[in-house]
């Protein structure tokens, strides 16, 4: 039989098949809210019912500006199961950034979590298409608006709809999701994801050597639903009929770990820093993890370090994935084989520390400046490019296509090893060239991590009167460290070629972190570029 692949089909089977499974999810406000899928899909159905009540049809977008909670989640299978296209903006991202992506989707309904009201008002007069703002709260928790007129309340607007909707059917190469870049440079680039794309991306991520989701586990999502829909990990839960916990706004260390401990996570993802902030909120109160089993991060590289704490420490698989807004979700996946399980522990991390094969449906290569494919052999680098059944083919509202003979070209640089492991070697634009050879900003980071007293690091390329360029290193230490700039470049002496240690460290209290969770090399460009004159 030849049936679409939609997205709604998610919902509906696992209200049908695991209708009891608990969804978990911590509120904007504090509170851990609790129900089932059953429960979610039928308020799901509701939302459906009023949003068409709304005057929406097919192909039109709606925004969201929320955290990662069971509304959210609602609104995921919601908009595009009902023929809409869900837009999740990024709430980190400067307002005029908001206000370019909201106006340049054509969003038509944007919902909000309360936390944004304030910035929603900013918003507003500067989004004319927009008809309708719909707080995700209740009438006892609605925020009190100056000058907005067409602010709705997500639970009274729900309260007075039908339970029954039922799901079109289309093609599933429509429309179903719209992601946007971080925009680092010039204004974000929107990304449209099919139904087809999502269901399959998800599927493929369920699988035991990507996420490997079950019945059996309890998954912890950290990376938020705003970012390129939450590595999809939402459809995926519910595909496997895992029991999902949402964690709202509260990322730090300390309120990922009483959710993990007090829900039985066995599985989570998210982005370094995230692992980063739960090891110090661990270390610093003598705790372990009671349940947690493995995790996925994702969005940066993972320092070896930081992978080996967390497996010699604490008993967790790391998993390293790699991928963009480009490719929805997971590309590739660095994971064990039973003999590599076997290898010493030194050489399980720093397999781990690279980004890993490719999974099904993807194809990745290496090629030169001039575009000929580089050989598998570990040690050729150049730009990565990949292709696929979930890969951009362009960008939204653009009539120029960023393709290669049909590959999408990352802008990454890697490598390939004979047995298609992928390593990226660092961001065209992050290589520091020195004396006309290349430095690569990853590995010197990697380097510094593993000091016992570093608990974060980054490394730029600085102007250099004689070198071109050379190596800065900014380092934030432990709590209650204490170590010198020449104990630092002493330490990387003995882990790194000679020129390649960087010419100073600089200390500070934090790294620039962006919306995604990534250093912002550019600010610390922009401040320290011309630090060697």
């Amino acid at each position: 039989m030849d049936l679409p692949l939609l997205i709604a089909s998610i919902l509906e089977h696992a209200a049908a098949q695991r209708a009891q499974v608990e969804i978990v999810s911590r509120e904007t406000e504090g509170a851990v809210f609790r129900y089932t899928v059953a429960e979610s899909a039928v308020r799901a159905r509701r939302l459906a019912n009023a949003l068409a009540g709304l005057g929406l049809s097919r192909g039109d977008v709606v925004g969201s500006l929320a955290w990662s909670n069971h509304r959210h989640l609602e609104a995921y299978f919601a908009v595009s199961g009902s023929g809409l296209i869900l837009h999740t903006c990024n709430p980190r991202l400067h307002v005029s950034q908001l206000v370019y992506i909201i106006n340049h989707a054509d969003d038509r309904v944007v919902l909000f979590d309360v936390t944004f009201a304030a910035l929603i008002e900013a918003l507003a007069p500067q989004c004319p298409r927009v008809i309708a703002w719909v707080c995700l709260t209740d009438a006892g928790r609605m925020p009190t608006f100056a000058s907005l007129r067409n602010v709705v309340c997500y639970e009274d607007m729900l309260a007075g709809q039908q339970e029954a909707y039922a799901w079109p059917q289309f093609d599933e190469r429509l429309g179903a999701a719209l992601c946007y870049t971080s925009g680092t440079t010039g204004n974000p680039k929107g990304v449209f994801y099919t139904h087809r794309a999502m269901v399959l991306n998800a599927m493929m991520i369920c699988t035991p050597d990507v996420i490997g989701l079950s019945v059996r586990d309890t998954v912890l999502p950290i990376v938020p639903m705003f970012h390129v829909n939450g590595w999809c990990v939402p459809y995926a839960a519910l595909i496997a009929g895992a029991k999902m916990v949402l964690p709202g706004p509260r990322l730090d260390g300390a309120s990922i770990y009483e959710l993990m401990q007090s829900e039985r996570v066995t599985v989570s993802a998210g982005v370094p820093t995230v692992w980063l902030q739960l090891i110090q909120h661990l270390e610093q109160h003598d705790l372990r993890l009671a349940s947690l089993q493995r995790i996925v991060a994702g969005g940066s590289a993972m320092p070896t370090a930081l992978t080996a704490k967390l497996a010699e420490n604490y008993g967790v698989e790391v998993r390293q994935g790699w991928g963009m807004t480009e490719t929805v979700a997971v590309a590739t996946i660095s994971a064990l084989d039973a003999e590599q399980m076997t290898w010493p522990a030194a050489q399980r991390h720093a397999l781990i520390s690279k980004q890993g094969k490719s999974v099904f449906g993807i194809d990745i290569k290496v090629v030169d400046e001039h575009g000929a494919t580089l050989p598998r052999d570990g040690e050729s680098q150049g730009e990565l490019l990949v292709r696929g059944q979930w890969i951009a083919a362009g960008y939204y509202k653009s009539d120029r296509s960023p393709l290669i003979d049909g590959w999408f070209p990352t802008g990454d640089i890697a490598t390939i090893d004979p047995q298609g492991v992928m390593q990226i070697r660092d961001r065209a634009k992050d290589l520091i060239k020195t004396g006309g050879e290349w430095i690569s900003s990853l590995d010197v980071e990697n380097a510094a991590t593993a000091h016992p007293e570093v608990a974060a690091a980054a490394v730029i390329g600085v102007k250099h009167p004689k070198w071109q360029e050379r190596p800065l290193l900014f380092v934030v230490v432990k709590p209650k460290a204490s170590v010198s700039r020449d104990q630092i470049l002493e330490f990387l002496a003995q882990r790194l070629a000679r020129w390649w240690v960087p010419d100073d460290v600089i200390f500070l209290d934090s790294l620039p972190v962006g919306g995604t969770g990534k250093v912002q090399k550019a600010a610390l460009r922009e401040k320290y570029g011309d630090v060697f004159g």
